[in-house]
C-alpha cells in the first residue's frame, strides 16, 4: 500500500542528512576524476547518456539515495500515476500525459472512455488534417496552400510547443520535413500579436487556438486581434482557424473553426506538448511522422523511469540528487544550460514545468511543509550564457547546480574549419571546459582570479538533436519533476498560484477596485 509522507518524516532522509558531503573539487581532479567521469554515466537510450560525475555524490550517498527512493515508494507512486490513480489531489484528477505517448501499464478508463484510445484518436485526426493541408486539400478561400501556422496560446499552450518547434526547425529543413513555418502569439501585450501579424502573409496562414477551458483571457483577446486582422484583409476567419480545447468548452462545436481537437483535464498545460496542444502545430510544421518520432522518444524515457534500479533510471537519479542538493546542501536555484542553439527556449519551458509544478509550500493534503521544495530555474544556451551570468555561477556567493545538455554533431551539419577546428568542436570544447572549471576551480594568489570550484553539474550528452532525442529530453525532465514532487509530498499537477492575479486583473478591468489596486490601476491608465 502506498503511503504519502513528508520528506522529513522518512528515516532514510534523516540518515542522508548525517552523511559527510564530498569534496567535489578533489573528487574531480587528476586520474581519479577521469575514472569518475567514466563510471558515473547512465544510458538513456536514443543515443543519450546522463553523466553525473560532477554532481556532489559518491557511492555512499548514492546508496542512501537509493534507500530514500525505496522508502518514498517512488516506483510505486509512478505506477499508480500511469495506471490512473487520482494523483492531482487539489483538483481530484488523474494525471495522464504519459498516455499520449504510450501505454505504460493498465488501461485507464475515465468519463466512460479508454483514455489511451481517446488520445490516439485525437492524434489520428490531427495527422489527417495536417495531411490534407500539406496536400492542398484544405486551402484558403482562393484555393491556395497554407504556408504558415500560427499558434495562439499562453503558458503551457505556448512554452512547450514553441520550444519543441524551435528545437526541430533546422533539423527539419536539413531532412526535408519542414512543411510550414510556425509562429507563436502568447502575450496579451498587443505588440506580440501585431509583431507576428506584421511578418506573415495572413491569407496563407492557418491559426491554432489553444485553450482547454475556452475562456483564457489572454488567448481569447489575441484570437480577437487575429480575427480583426483577417476581417480587414477580407478573409473569413472560420476558414483559417482550428481549435485545440476540451470537449466541454464553448470552442468545441463552434462554427468559427475548421476543426477542433480535444484534450482533457487529466493533462496539465505544462505537460501537454505531447498532446494535441503540441501535436497540431508540430504536425502541421513538420508532418505527423516527425511528431510520432518525438512521441516515441518520450515513451522510451517513460519506460526507463519505471526501473527500480536507481542507476538504470536517469530521471529518478537526477531527481534524487536534486533533492539532496536542495534539502541537504541548501542550494536555492538550478541553471539549465543547453549547448545547442536549437534549445534556446527549452530552459523557459523547464522553468514553467518545474516552478509551476513544485513551487509549493503545502503538501498533498494542504498542510504546510517545514523543508525546502522546488528551486528557482533559469538558463540560456551556451556559449551565450558564458558571456552573461556565468560570472555569478563561477565566483558568486551562491552555489548553483547546473544541468548541461550537449551534442557531438550540429543539426544542420554546415560548418567550417577556423584556426584548426570547427565551430561545433569549439562549442563542445566550451561545455567540457565549463564542467571541469566549475567542479575543480583554480588556485591563484590574486583573489579576483581565484576559483573555489566545488560547483556541481551534470550533462545529458548525445550524438545529435533529433525528434527522438528531443522527446527523450522532454520526458526526462517531466519525470524528474514528478519524482521530486513525490519526494517532497507535493501535488505537482495543479497551479493555484497563477489564479489570484487573474482574479484581481478581472476586477481591475471591471472597475471594481479599491485601495492599492485602484491606485496602481490609475497609475497604469486603466
Amino acid at each position: 500500500m502506498i503511503a504519502w509522507k513528508n520528506l522529513d518524516t522518512l528515516a532514510s532522509y534523516q540518515e542522508l542528512q548525517k552523511t559527510e558531503p564530498i569534496a567535489l573539487a578533489a573528487a574531480m581532479a587528476g586520474e581519479a576524476g577521469a575514472e569518475r567521469v567514466k563510471g558515473y554515466t547512465v544510458p538513456m537510450g536514443k543515443g543519450l547518456d546522463f553523466n553525473f560525475a560532477a554532481r556532489p555524490v559518491n557511492d555512499e550517498i548514492l546508496e542512501k539515495l537509493a534507500q530514500l527512493a525505496k522508502e518514498a515508494q517512488l516506483t510505486e507512486k509512478y505506477a499508480a500515476l500511469y495506471n490512473g490513480a487520482v494523483i492531482n489531489t487539489g483538483e481530484k484528477r488523474m494525471v495522464l500525459h504519459h498516455l499520449t505517448r504510450g501505454q505504460q501499464g493498465d488501461d485507464v478508463v475515465a468519463d466512460g472512455v479508454n483514455k489511451r484510445a481517446f488520445y490516439l484518436e485525437q492524434q489520428k485526426k490531427v495527422a489527417e488534417l495536417a495531411g490534407k493541408v500539406h496536400a492542398g486539400e484544405i486551402t484558403n478561400a482562393a484555393g491556395e496552400k497554407f504556408t504558415t501556422v500560427v499558434q495562439i496560446g499562453i503558458g503551457g499552450s505556448d512554452l512547450g510547443p514553441r520550444a519543441m518547434y524551435l528545437a526541430l526547425e533546422n533539423w527539419a529543413k536539413v531532412n526535408g520535413t519542414h512543411k510550414m513555418k510556425a509562429e507563436f502569439i502568447s502575450n496579451v501585450d498587443p505588440d506580440d500579436a501585431a509583431g507576428v501579424l506584421s511578418k506573415i502573409d495572413v491569407a496563407h496562414s492557418i491559426f491554432v487556438l489553444v485553450s482547454k477551458s475556452g475562456t483564457t483571457l489572454e488567448t481569447l483577446t489575441n484570437e480577437s486581434f487575429v480575427k480583426d486582422a483577417l476581417a480587414k484583409a477580407g478573409l473569413d476567419a472560420s476558414k483559417h482557424m482550428i481549435a485545440v480545447t476540451s470537449e466541454t468548452s464553448p470552442l468545441a462545436k463552434s462554427a468559427d473553426y475548421l476543426a477542433a481537437f480535444f484534450m482533457d483535464d487529466y493533462i496539465g498545460g505544462r505537460y501537454s506538448s505531447t498532446s494535441a496542444v503540441g501535436g497540431a502545430v508540430l504536425s502541421l510544421a513538420f508532418g505527423p511522422e516527425v511528431f510520432e518520432r518525438f512521441l516515441n522518444g518520450a515513451a522510451e524515457q517513460d519506460a526507463l523511469a519505471k526501473n527500480e534500479d536507481l542507476l538504470q533510471n536517469p530521471a529518478m537519479l537526477d531527481a534524487l540528487i536534486g533533492v539532496y542538493e536542495r534539502n541537504v546542501l541548501g542550494y536555492p536555484t538550478t541553471a539549465v544550460l543547453p549547448y545547442s542553439q536549437a534549445l534556446s527556449r527549452f530552459p523557459a519551458h523547464l522553468q514553467q514545468l518545474d516552478m509551476e509544478s513544485n513551487g509549493k509550500s503545502v503538501n498533498r493534503d494542504g498542510e504546510p511543509v517545514s523543508y525546502l521544495t522546488g528551486p528557482a530555474i533559469f538558463g540560456e544556451p551556451g556559449t551565450n550564457g558564458q558571456h552573461s551570468f556565468y560570472q555569478l555561477l563561477h565566483q558568486g556567493t551562491d552555489i548553483v547546480p547546473l544541468q548541461f545538455v550537449g551534442f557531438r554533431r550540429s543539426q544542420m551539419e554546415s560548418d567550417v574549419v577556423i584556426q584548426g577546428t570547427t565551430s561545433q568542436q569549439k562549442l563542445c570544447a566550451n561545455v567540457a571546459a565549463q564542467i571541469v572549471a566549475f567542479a575543480c576551480g583554480k588556485d591563484d594568489e590574486n583573489r579576483n582570479k581565484y576559483f573555489a570550484g566545488g560547483r556541481p553539474s551534470s550533462i545529458i550528452i548525445g550524438d545529435q538533436l533529433t525528434p527522438e532525442t528531443l522527446g527523450a529530453l522532454l520526458a526526462h525532465f517531466e519525470n524528474k519533476v514528478m519524482f521530486q514532487g513525490f519526494l517532497w509530498n507535493l501535488n505537482s499537477f495543479d497551479q493555484e498560484g497563477v489564479q489570484l492575479g487573474k482574479v484581481l486583473a478581472t476586477r481591475v478591468l471591471k472597475g471594481e477596485t479599491d485601495g492599492a489596486l485602484k491606485v496602481y490601476s490609475d497609475l497604469l491608465g486603466i
